[in-house]
This record gives C-alpha cells, sequence and structure tokens, in this order.
C-alpha cells in the first residue's frame, strides 16, 4: 500500500483535478446538476472480482465551477430563530455559511460529494474460548463474533454443538442426522470471493460426512452450496448445488478430488461468484491452491444473502459423534446489494475560536477564504478511516512518519474473541501524547491502527482539525474528554437537542453534518449508571433518506456508515435509532 505524506494529501484535497485517496476529486459548474460520477475501484479486489470498498466521489470540477463561489462584498449575517442560535451568511440572497453560536464547527456549501461504504474483506481465525461458561446458558455465544464479519448464527439441535478454542471452530455431528449451519449475519452481500479451512476428525463409516461453504444463504432451506462429502473410502467429492423450498438440485455432476484421504486433514473450498456465475475449487490445504476452477457454471436464483458453513453427516453413519474442525474461514473481497452512500454538498469547517455571535471582519475573511474550497473538512477526514482508505504517514510534529490516515479497527480481541475498547487516536498512531495539562498518555503497541468511538471522535476533532483535547474525564467545556461518557456533559461547544425522558429520542431538529450523536446503547462496556456510552459524527442523509452517521463500532471492526451488527441510522427501529441521547454541537 502507498504511503503518502500527510502535506502531499492536502495538496491531493485541493488539487481540482487530483484523485482523493479514497476515490476521484473532481467537481462540476455549480449552476448544472452533477453528473453521477463514474465508478471508481482504487481498492479492487481479486482479479476479476469487483469490490468497490469505500469511496468519497465528487463529480467533475472546472473553472466555471469557481465562478458563482466569488462572493459579493459585503456579506449578510442574519440571526436565524430557533435553539442552538445560528447565524446565516449570505451573498446575493444565497447562504455561503451557518455559524452556531458557542461552537466552532461551520457549515458551508460547496461541490457534491457520495459518501460510500462497501463490504470489507475479513479472516476469522477462531482466535478466542467459546462458549463463556461464565455467563447463563441463554447469554452464552457459541462461536461469537467474527472480527470485522459479523456475528455468527449457529443453527441445529442444540447451540452445545458449536464450540470454540483457540484455532478451531468446532461442529458437533451426532446420531440426530441433522443439518448444522453457522452463518454471517449479514444479509446483502452479492458479489463474494470466499473461502473456508476445515478438516473432520475421522473418516465416517456406514455412511458419508460432508461440509459446505454456504452462500447466497437465505435460510436452511434456500441457499447455495459447494460441499465436499467425505466418502467410508476415504474419497473426497466436490459437488455444488442448490436448495430451494428444501428441494436440492445439483448444478453440475460431482468431482473426486482424491482418494485415500486420512483424518485429520484440512481441505479448503473456494467460491467465487459474481452475478449468475458461480466458480468453485477446493484442495488439500497443504498443497498449493489449484490455477482452474473444477466447477463454473451460471445460476440466479438467489442474488444475495449470506455467507457461511453447513455440515452434515448422512443417515446410517455408525461412527458418530463426529467433529469439523473449522480453522479459517475468509472473505477477500465482497459487494453489498445496496452500499450505504450519503450524497450532499455541504462541507464543515472549524474555527480557530467558538463563534460568540458577533459578525466581524475578521470571520468575514475567513469564510471568503473557505468558499468553492475542497481542502479536507470534517467528514473528509472521518471518511478516510473508512475500510480501504489507505496509509497515510505524518511528515512532521510529535507523529512525524507515523501513520495519521487510513483504514482503522476497534481494538485487539479479548480472550472471547470481542474487541478490547480504549484504542485513541495517538495509540491508532503508536505515539505518546502530552496534553495541554500536562498528563502524558504513552503509546500501546497492541492498538496501533485501532481506534475506539471516542477515539476516532478525538482523532478527526482533536488531531486533524486542532480543537483542544484532555487525556481523560474534564470538566471545563474546553477540551474533548477522553470517554464518551463525559463528552455528553462537557464536550466543548453547545447542546443541540437531548431526550427528554432518558427514553424517547430527541427530535434533533437542528442536527447538521459533523454534529456528535451520543448514544445510550446499552453496550455493557461501562457502570450501568452511565447514561452514554457510543459517540459518532452525522453524516447526513442517505440514498433512503435515512439519517446516517460514522462512528468506530465493534462488530464493524472500526469505523463504519454501514449497517452491519445494526442500522447507523438516526431513524427506524434499530439500536442507535431509538438509543439516540443527545446530539452536540463541537
Amino acid at each position: 500500500m502507498t504511503h503518502t505524506s500527510r502535506r502531499g494529501l492536502l495538496t491531493l484535497f485541493a488539487a481540482s483535478a487530483a484523485a482523493l485517496p479514497l476515490s476521484g476529486l473532481v467537481a462540476t459548474p455549480a449552476q448544472a446538476a452533477p453528473p453521477t460520477p463514474a465508478p471508481v475501484d482504487p481498492f479492487p479486489g481479486p482479479a476479476g472480482l469487483t469490490s468497490a470498498r469505500s469511496s468519497v466521489t465528487l463529480p467533475p470540477l472546472d473553472a466555471s465551477y469557481f465562478a458563482p463561489v466569488t462572493l459579493a462584498a459585503p456579506l449578510t449575517a442574519t440571526v436565524l430563530p430557533g435553539t442552538p442560535a445560528r447565524t446565516e451568511v449570505t451573498s446575493g440572497g444565497k447562504r455561503v455559511a451557518v455559524l452556531t453560536r458557542g461552537a466552532r464547527t461551520v457549515v458551508l456549501p460547496g461541490p457534491t460529494r457520495t459518501f460510500t461504504e462497501n463490504k470489507k474483506p475479513f479472516v476469522d481465525d477462531f482466535a478466542r474460548t467459546l462458549p463463556d461458561t461464565s455467563l447463563p446458558v441463554g447469554d452464552r455465544q457459541y462461536w461469537g463474533t467474527s472480527w470485522g464479519g459479523g456475528r455468527w448464527s449457529a443453527l441445529g439441535p442444540a447451540d452445545t454443538d458449536y464450540s470454540v478454542i483457540p484455532g478451531t471452530g468446532t461442529i458437533a455431528l451426532t446420531t440426530d442426522y441433522a443439518s448444522r449451519h453457522a452463518t454471517l449475519r449479514d444479509d446483502e452481500i452479492t458479489d463474494v470471493d470466499v473461502r473456508t479451512v476445515a478438516r473432520f476428525d475421522k473418516v465416517p463409516t456406514g455412511q458419508a460426512c460432508s461440509y459446505a461453504l454456504s452462500f447466497g444463504y437465505q435460510d436452511t432451506h434456500n441457499h447455495y452450496r459447494a460441499r465436499l462429502s467425505f466418502l467410508t473410502s476415504g474419497a473426497v467429492e466436490l459437488r455444488v448445488e442448490k436448495e430451494v423450498a428444501d428441494a436440492v438440485t445439483q448444478l453440475t455432476t460431482a468431482v473426486t478430488l482424491a482418494t485415500g484421504v486420512p483424518a485429520g486433514t484440512d481441505w479448503t473450498i473456494r467460491v467465487r461468484r459474481q452475478g449468475s456465475r458461480i466458480q468453485v475449487k477446493a484442495w488439500r490445504s497443504a498443497s498449493a491452491e489449484p490455477s482452474a476452477w473444477a466447477v463454473d457454471v451460471t445460476d440466479a436464483t438467489f442474488a444475495k444473502g449470506r455467507v457461511g458453513l453447513r455440515a452434515l453427516a448422512n443417515q446410517g453413519c455408525t461412527n458418530l459423534p463426529v467433529k469439523l474442525h473449522v480453522s479459517r474461514f475468509e472473505v477477500n473481497a465482497a459487494n453489498w446489494a445496496t452500499p450505504p452512500s450519503v450524497t450532499h454538498g455541504e462541507w464543515v469547517r472549524v474555527l480557530p475560536e467558538p463563534f460568540d455571535g458577533t459578525w466581524t471582519p475578521a470571520l468575514e475573511q475567513t469564510i471568503r477564504g473557505w468558499a468553492g474550497s475542497t481542502v479536507p473538512d470534517v467528514l473528509a477526514y472521518a471518511a478516510m478511516f473508512l475500510a480501504g482508505a489507505p496509509a497515510v504517514t505524518s511528515g512532521a510534529g510529535p507523529a512525524k512518519d507515523k501513520q495519521v490516515l487510513g483504514a482503522a479497527g476497534y481494538g485487539y480481541l479479548d480472550p472471547q474473541g470481542y474487541c478490547y475498547e480504549g484504542a485513541d487516536f495517538h495509540e491508532y498512531m503508536n505515539v505518546g501524547w502530552t496534553f495541554p495539562d500536562g498528563a502524558h498518555t504513552g503509546p500501546s503497541s497492541k492498538q496501533v491502527g485501532n481506534l475506539d468511538c471516542s477515539g476516532y471522535t478525538r482523532m478527526v476533532y482533536g488531531y486533524h482539525m486542532g480543537v483542544p483535547m484532555a487525556a481523560g474525564a474534564d470538566t471545563s467545556g474546553t477540551r474533548i474528554p477522553r470517554k464518551s461518557r463525559d463528552m455528553v456533559e462537557y464536550a466543548p461547544g453547545v447542546r443541540v437537542d437531548r431526550t427528554g425522558d432518558g427514553t424517547t429520542p430527541p427530535a434533533a431538529a437542528q442536527l447538521q453534518p459533523g454534529d456528535l450523536v451520543l448514544f445510550n446503547a446499552d453496550s455493557g462496556d461501562d457502570n450501568v449508571t452511565v447514561t452514554v456510552d457510543h459517540v459518532g459524527i452525522y453524516l447526513g442523509k442517505d440514498a433512503a433518506g435515512k439519517r446516517r452517521f460514522l462512528s468506530s463500532r465493534k462488530t464493524a471492526n472500526g469505523p463504519t456508515m454501514s449497517d452491519l451488527g445494526g442500522p447507523s441510522l438516526l431513524d427506524g427501529t434499530g439500536t442507535y435509532a431509538r438509543k439516540l441521547h443527545t446530539v452536540h454541537r463541537i
């Protein structure tokens, strides 16, 4: 991956014909309707599979765009009704900025941008121990969460048929002869390049056992699968099937891959699905991957669906229990059917000091300097930590030669495979940091490249936009505290809205891009008396008209605007829509 200096990145953002690290940065005349940006794939998946990843796109910018940005003199400042107090700045009757009294963030019109996030690659190597027997039976997770891939759903006669020890996820087949299904809760996957590595602990007797990589999975009765049958003779056969309402259709004839295979031999299955084309291969994991696909067919029954695993002992298998040991599940590239997408022309800038309500010549010069600028703003920086964003290193300062932008994770894993919180902005960069009050916090080698939800907010607003930060819980209202529970009361700026009864989400009628959205999401990470445990940055309305935000989340393993593990929306019935607590403007 190419490393670019921060100064070089700013130059790329500011140049009208340059390419953004996430996509192409171009614009169009302000008076014309912007054309649809051409698809861009700056981080392609494996050859042959288009995987758009995350992007920020602008339609083409040419000289004519900047002519309408030339502002008349003088600018007009008008106080708007409502709370908090806002001042609208216009030129020739057109809005050029909105300032909020007590806040540093300013919203200005600019070139229309589209923010998009797509499915990111991930690997689950089962580095955890589950179930956690310290929990009540109903709360135990039997395969837990795939790091960045979503939560596993295990369906079979008993939850206890599924367990994990470090390096191995196990499915036990018993004399009920029922299918076991383990799938990742992400129903929107279309094109995908996925593989898994697994082995049986016995050569079956009486009848065969099989394990399959499932895709386009709707439910246990409707899905595709690439299935390896382990015969009593030691032979291994590959079948590619679809199951529709329990009726199984073979998409190709069975292929014998090997004979005399001993128990405990790892086998890899790989599936690439693009549109209606399905390609499959399988091989002994200790051998080199075959160059050719064993199966290449077309079928369009299931356009999208989960990926996962299915295991089965045929009726008559006599040496049960037989255990399938899965050591790896890997998605190298994938697309969502409808990636979350937000399009608008609002840019979020940050003043050096909070606006005190007085319009001054100095403020006018600042606004004039921002008019038409494509220098990175709050939203651009926030997007530069999504999946697929390239690494960017700093050329100067305390973080010299350290990565300051680029795809981020959430945190390293605890023994049950869940991400620890605690990754602050400077830990992402692997540097120690001295704060304005003199407190010093050292780096953490375990958290390099990671940002928890408040660390992500501090990275964007603190490190990149220059708002002062505190080392911990700061009550001055002049520095961004370390945790969301303290941000809700003491982050610098002004409160836009808050829940009145603690249960009804605020209407947030004056919500604008760049606002902090704080949630009582009941994550279980904090003391039960704490009302707020998650924070994000409001991005704007998506293609469906729903209000969408960016935040760093455990299930998604890092910054996201997507719906993996729950919608990143302030509308609807999802956790975050129901649990919005406070809207705050820095």
